[in-house]
């Protein structure tokens, strides 16, 4: 379990970076699996996030995750549709009580906290959300609610800039949007890049006035604290478990 410095600090806030540990969950899910789309057994996924529940003082029912799809949308939960299936990247909410979640192997998980108007976030941040919008479309969101704001971000684990291997195809996507850009790559041999995806969504976050913050680990390097996606492709296995990570209001 990792905690942001900077968000511990708000008493009424509770947090956390759940780390794969302390699950029930086997095989290559072990332990804490909260994938509700992987292959892993029904049962253990929903026995880990009734275990994730218990940690943030809810019920499980109370724990609102996001069917997610490395989109750019981004959903207010309400009292209304907080049971709905939430097709989005990213969510936010004024309703204490309520925990929103986001899971993550490899893709940036970050947690968000307007600590003048009280409303929390949380965001699935892959590169194609992050280049199509979904951290500026989920300030964007917050603002609209009250235009006086105070913004904290929490970029939790990830995968690194040194595990990011991308190919040309890749690299060029990112310049033909700016070249500006180029400055999130750095150079791995003739065929590959290494794409620094934390920095990517840390600036993105900046550049809209939000503080931000980093509990900075790499979920590829670290096998065992974090599931992720690469790794569980290098290791030819045929599905990969998910990391939670969680943000509510008291």
């Amino acid at each position: 379990m990792f905690y942001s410095k900077k968000l511990n600090k708000f008493k009424k806030l509770k947090h956390c970076f759940f780390s794969k540990k302390g699950g029930f969950s086997k095989g290559f899910y072990k332990s804490l699996n909260c994938g509700k789309g992987s292959r892993d057994n029904k049962q253990d996924v929903l026995r880990n996030l009734k275990y994730v529940s218990k940690k943030l003082s809810i019920k499980k029912d109370k724990l609102v995750l996001m069917n997610q799809t490395h989109s750019n949308k981004v959903v207010e939960i309400t009292k209304k549709n907080y049971m709905s299936i939430i097709h989005a990247d990213a969510m936010i909410t004024k309703i204490s009580g309520l925990a929103l979640g986001v899971v993550t192997a490899d893709c940036v998980p970050i947690i968000i906290y307007d600590s003048e108007n009280k409303i929390v976030g949380c965001i699935h941040a892959g590169w194609k959300g992050a280049i199509s919008g979904i951290i500026k479309n989920t300030v964007s969101k917050i603002k609209k609610l009250n235009s006086k704001n105070k913004i904290f971000a929490s970029v939790g684990p990830c995968i690194g800039k040194k595990s990011y291997e991308v190919d040309f195809t890749f690299y060029n996507k990112f310049l033909s949007i700016s070249k500006k850009n180029k400055k999130y790559f750095s150079y791995k041999n003739k065929k590959k890049k290494l794409f620094n995806l934390r920095k990517f969504v840390a600036d993105k976050l900046s550049e809209l006035k939000v503080t931000v913050d980093h509990v900075n680990h790499d979920t590829f390097r670290e096998s065992n604290n974090f599931f992720s996606y690469r790794r569980s492709c290098k290791l030819k296995q045929n599905d990969y478990g998910r990391c939670i990570s969680t943000i509510r209001l008291i």
